[in-house]
């Protein structure tokens, strides 16, 4: 094959690869808009906030700020009587690396009573925490509580699996910052929605948990 030609290839494939992530991108954020709320005052109220799990700190032992935002943003909401339970769900996936307990433990120490906190040790993916969220905790009507770009993926996968979802944004993390991790929210969204299209399941279901 002329060199020509695989350059060709190679171009269009790269033209491609980016309208679909621009493309996939607009009809994320342009969907979900509607559905997510920055002041705390105007949020409904719903029975459970899903608090999307996050590491602590970061490489060097930094405080991760999308982790400290979003236990701001949950202790907010709960003292705002617009939640009256907070589902933590997170990677356990080691035994020295558990979201969910260490959120728990930061959210009891502000106050949040820890009756009032249940725990998805198998939330791997943003996928998995909405899918467990409805079938293991019995839970369809929610407020994700996140960053925007999260809380925008987050609500696209509920609003595709039957679980009528509003998001609570948690304060950003500036843009130079959050660089990388903007970056990869867009490959990620990609990578939902061929999820979305085949059906993905979560990695772990098990027994059902009551929120009460």
């Amino acid at each position: 094959m002329r060199r020509k030609t695989i350059f060709g290839i190679a171009g269009g494939v790269l033209v491609l690869t980016a309208a679909t992530v621009f493309a996939t991108d607009r009809w994320v954020t342009g969907s979900t808009r509607k559905q997510l709320y920055s002041d705390v005052q105007q949020v409904p109220h719903n029975k459970v906030g899903l608090l999307l799990g996050t590491t602590k700190f970061l490489k060097g032992g930094w405080i991760n700020y999308y982790y400290q935002y979003r236990i701001d943003a949950a202790v907010a909401l709960f003292q705002a009587g617009k939640i009256d339970f907070i589902l933590i769900s997170g990677d356990n996936g080691t035994e020295h690396y558990n979201e969910p307990e260490t959120m728990q433990a930061d959210l009891i120490a502000r106050g949040i009573p820890k009756e009032k906190i249940f725990l998805d040790y198998a939330g791997f993916r943003t996928l998995d925490s909405i899918l467990r969220c409805r079938e293991v905790f019995g839970e369809s009507k929610v407020t994700v509580i996140s960053q925007p770009f999260h809380n925008q993926r987050a609500i696209f996968i509920a609003n595709h699996k039957e679980v009528a979802a509003i998001g609570f944004n948690a304060r950003d993390v500036n843009r130079y910052g959050g660089l990388r991790t903007q970056a990869r929210e867009k490959l990620a969204r990609v990578k939902m929605l061929l999820d979305l299209l085949f059906d993905k399941q979560a990695k772990f279901y098990g027994e059902k948990i009551k929120i009460q």
